[in-house]
């Protein structure tokens, strides 16, 4: 004890020195802090986007925490009322809700998983663009079936399309809509970023069209009426598609359509055009006199043939196809939402009369053709279309001041074309068209392509996050960010 004393007398001088300079560096700060502040000065920026980046991690990571415990308890509560209403017996409303217990419990294990490339055997290549490729895959765990959406990370840096794929990737994880496709998951390698979407058999609008040439007005109806309200959607989020075309409308088994491809729109630059481009001169017949001499005159079934020979290259080119752009787009003068109800127009056209409405041979002739719209908009008398179905096209493929949809999806809804249609029950009627699916993996309403064109190896360092957004420093590189 005497010994424990002695050291402890020993200690209390050198305690109390401490303590009183503490005291000292608290009050020369001026409110007793007793740590000593920090210059932001000496901070690198880099330090400084760390932190912002670990702060913003750790919020999302405890709002997402939150949200999904309120979900949790909200879908046992909704099951205990199902059971309750249902005159379910007490041992087997024990079992269910143990089962659900079960499931939510998988379901969390699933989310912390690390995912990556190697967990999926890559199938059949259902799509090809400038970023990369889209196949069939199987996730070797489960033996689920999605789309796997690959993404050249370098590529996406060349052409500056990095803030489209957070778009793109934001939109999915944000907007639960059965309008839209869904997204699982992302993930990212040296390489590539790859997005794990469902896999939608139908095929898109593209390939039915080229089958059927034309629709009739009532399956055109409801199409374009299933698109209404995909481009909906989206807008209530505040989120722009760009890139509407029929090559990103799918179709389920079912035959009902998803909007795809948010944020990775492809349009051509317009830089060489000159202004003579845009004001040349009209004759009597409202056509310019530099496309009458220069384009040959067809007829609708010998331009529909031309269209159809020529739309699989331009789909699939660097250079991709214009038709579907708005003018406001291609002029680069500013635009906004009502730039999707412009590509609605172009498609209704092209599914009534068989070709978009300002299509040619040339790509550039067609962005001079949909900045002089007024000069070039015009029905064959061939395709045969009613005064209602004129006017709807006539109203979105016009001014954007003037454009139907300007001031929300109602606009259009109203028009008289869609006379009769219930519109919150859409979705669950029979689609105009079923196509034929045979099994979850077949791919027959999608295009074939080579493999031997893209035998790209995937790259064995996967990045270990199952979710993943995009930063890019002054270095050019990608910066992984978990969110």
């Amino acid at each position: 004890m005497d010994s424990a004393r002695s050291w402890l007398s020993k200690l209390q001088p050198r305690d109390k020195m401490k303590a009183k300079k503490r005291d000292e560096d608290g009050n020369n700060d001026g409110n007793g802090d007793l740590t000593s502040p920090v210059d932001d000065g000496s901070l690198s920026d880099v330090t400084k986007q760390k932190v912002a980046a670990a702060k913003q991690y750790i919020e999302n990571h405890y709002k997402e925490q939150m949200k999904n415990l309120q979900e949790r308890k909200e879908r046992r509560t909704i099951l205990e009322k199902k059971l309750a209403d249902a005159e379910v017996s007490e041992e087997d409303q024990n079992n269910l809700l143990k089962f659900l217990e079960k499931k939510e419990t998988e379901y969390m294990r699933l989310q912390r998983a690390k995912m990556g490339v190697d967990d999926f055997e890559l199938l059949t290549m259902i799509g090809k663009g400038a970023f990369g490729e889209v196949r069939v895959c199987r996730e070797k765990t489960t033996d689920s079936v999605y789309a796997m959406k690959k993404l050249k990370k370098s590529e996406m840096l060349r052409r500056g399309q990095v803030e489209h794929v957070k778009a793109e990737r934001n939109l999915l994880a944000e907007v639960d809509s059965n309008c839209i496709v869904k997204l699982y998951c992302s993930f990212q390698d040296d390489e590539y970023l790859y997005l794990i979407m469902e896999y939608l058999p139908g095929g898109d609008m593209m390939t039915l069209l080229m089958r059927k040439d034309t629709l009739t007005e009532d399956e055109a109806r409801f199409y374009v009426g299933e698109t209404v309200l995909a481009i909906e959607s989206i807008h209530k989020h505040n989120y722009i598609h760009r890139d509407i075309k029929p090559d990103n409308l799918l179709l389920d088994r079912y035959g009902h359509l998803r909007l795809s491809d948010f944020g990775l729109c492809k349009p051509l630059d317009c830089s060489t055009l000159e202004e003579k481009d845009f004001s040349v001169g009209q004759n009597v017949n409202g056509s310019t006199q530099n496309e009458e001499r220069s384009a040959p005159k067809r007829t609708q079934q010998e331009q529909l043939q031309n269209w159809q020979k020529n739309r699989r290259t331009l789909a699939y080119s660097t250079v991709g196809t214009p038709d579907y752009i708005a003018p406001e787009v291609l002029l680069k003068k500013g635009y906004g939402m009502e730039c999707d109800w412009w590509s609605l127009g172009a498609i209704m056209y092209e599914m009534l009369v068989g070709y978009p409405p300002f299509y040619s041979d040339d790509p550039m002739t067609t962005c001079r053709k949909i900045v002089n719209w007024k000069s070039h908009l015009k029905f064959p008398e061939e395709a045969g279309l009613s005064p209602e179905a004129k006017d709807l096209i006539s109203r979105l493929l016009c001014n954007v001041n003037h454009r139907l949809g300007s001031k929300g999806a109602d606009e259009i809804k109203a028009h008289r074309f869609f006379k009769g249609v219930e519109w919150d029950k859409l979705y669950q009627i029979e689609a105009a068209f079923i196509p034929e699916v045979n099994d979850e993996l077949d791919t027959q309403n999608f295009e074939k392509f080579d493999e031997a064109d893209s035998q790209t190896r995937p790259s064995s360092k996967t990045g270990p996050w199952r979710k993943v957004i995009f930063d890019v420093p002054s270095a050019g590189n990608f910066h992984q960010v978990i969110c």
